[in-house]
């Protein structure tokens, strides 16, 4: 695949966030820990494209767990203005208290990971899956697309996509979201990981390599604190909830990709073996399955997750790719992979140059069969390959 491509209200000043556990999080002595978490996570959203600390009115700070009065655990959300396109913005929280000051780390933050490795009230599966939501955001993930992840419903169902790519508050932030609704209407985690209610209707599930699955307007949804689910475990159903500000009409899940805190784009993963892609616009764009194209309002099916070292044939408007007994098309060919078929990859090798959707390479995928298959027809989410060489 070659890629181109339980509240306190609190209206706060916005201070330094934290970098370290040893850092001032901005904290005074004696500051009460709901004010240090605010103050923290205004800091946080006003670092971030398209979120402007002036629009929080509200603050929502849940402290779940404490221990020895010295360590807490717990989710804070800033509430969203109850207007269009308003969405609310929520993290995890670990805090140490130290001579006489809190130290807060949001999740996706060093100090997030760093404090969690030493709190009691931090359970030792979270420690291990806390330790990923400790880095950098970054819009792509050094080129990898490969999201381990599913639809958010049952496999084997077709929901409708009611709103493609868009920033999660519809601003100017990355486009992280979108909107799905249909089938039985029962929202599913679309990967394994510690699920998280931080607010009604809102659940977030971190995934144990930094990536993080959101679900909005939720409603008859789970209430989890650090909830252990398996892809396809039910988290709610689609509805119009908004129990931390913003709009929702008609019932939905708004779904939305994270990686280490902060939103990304979602345009290039792979999600229930489709290629989700950028519109022109907001809510506009398309997916893509082999050559099977969706645009908004077409239906995706839930294919499953694609694995970290398969792909998805994609034969460019095809129907077929040729598979051959050696890497290059100077071999003979010894059969075919329908188009929007998963493929095993069990190594790779350099063979002649093609050109597909996505760029030209001579990268060459050897199947479990001993047959091979162009990397230009090959989509895996990687430019470049997934497995051992050949």
């Amino acid at each position: 695949m070659k890629v181109k491509s339980w509240s306190t209200s609190l209206a706060v000043a916005v201070v330094a966030s934290v970098v370290s556990p040893t850092a001032d999080a901005g904290a005074r002595p004696g500051l009460p820990l709901v004010d240090v978490v605010a103050e923290a996570a205004r800091a946080r959203a006003a670092a971030e494209p398209g979120l402007a600390a002036a629009t929080w009115t509200d603050t929502k700070v849940d402290v779940r767990r404490s221990a020895d009065d010295r360590w807490s655990f717990g989710a804070v959300v800033l509430v969203a203005p109850r207007q269009e396109d308003a969405r609310p913005r929520d993290w995890l929280f670990v805090a140490e208290k130290r001579d006489g000051r809190w130290h807060v780390g949001l999740d996706g933050h060093p100090a997030f990971a760093e404090l969690a490795a030493s709190s009691p009230v931090v359970t030792g599966e979270e420690k291990a899956v806390f330790a990923a939501h400790g880095g950098a955001p970054a819009t792509a993930i050094d080129g990898d697309y490969r999201t381990g992840m599913q639809l958010p419903w049952a496999v084997g169902q077709s929901w409708t996509m009611l709103g493609g790519p868009h920033a999660h508050d519809a601003g100017s932030g990355p486009w992280s979201s979108l909107d799905l609704a249909g089938g039985d209407q029962r929202v599913l985690a679309a990967r394994a990981g510690l699920a998280y209610t931080t607010c009604v209707g809102l659940v977030r599930v971190l995934h144990p390599d930094g990536y993080a699955s959101r679900y909005y307007h939720l409603w008859d949804h789970v209430q989890a604190d650090g909830l252990s689910v398996a892809a396809g475990t039910f988290l709610g159903h689609t509805g119009t909830e908004t129990g931390c500000g913003g709009v929702a009409r008609a019932r939905h899940v708004h779904f939305s990709l994270m990686h280490n805190g902060s939103f990304i784009g979602i345009a290039n993963h792979i999600v229930g073996k489709w290629v989700l892609r950028n519109g022109a616009a907001q809510y506009g764009g398309s997916a893509l399955h082999g050559s099977t194209l969706v645009n908004v309002g077409g239906a995706l099916h839930n294919y499953g997750a694609l694995g970290r070292t398969q792909g998805l044939v994609d034969a460019n408007g095809g129907t077929v790719v040729n598979r051959r007994s050696g890497p290059g098309s100077g071999y003979p060919v010894v059969g075919t992979s329908a188009d929007g078929a998963t493929v095993d990859i069990r190594c790779s090798a350099n063979g002649t140059a093609h050109t597909g959707r996505w760029g030209t390479t001579s990268l060459w995928n050897r199947l479990p069969d001993g047959t091979w298959i162009s990397d230009a027809f090959t989509y895996t989410g990687v430019d470049g390959p997934v497995g051992a060489p050949c």
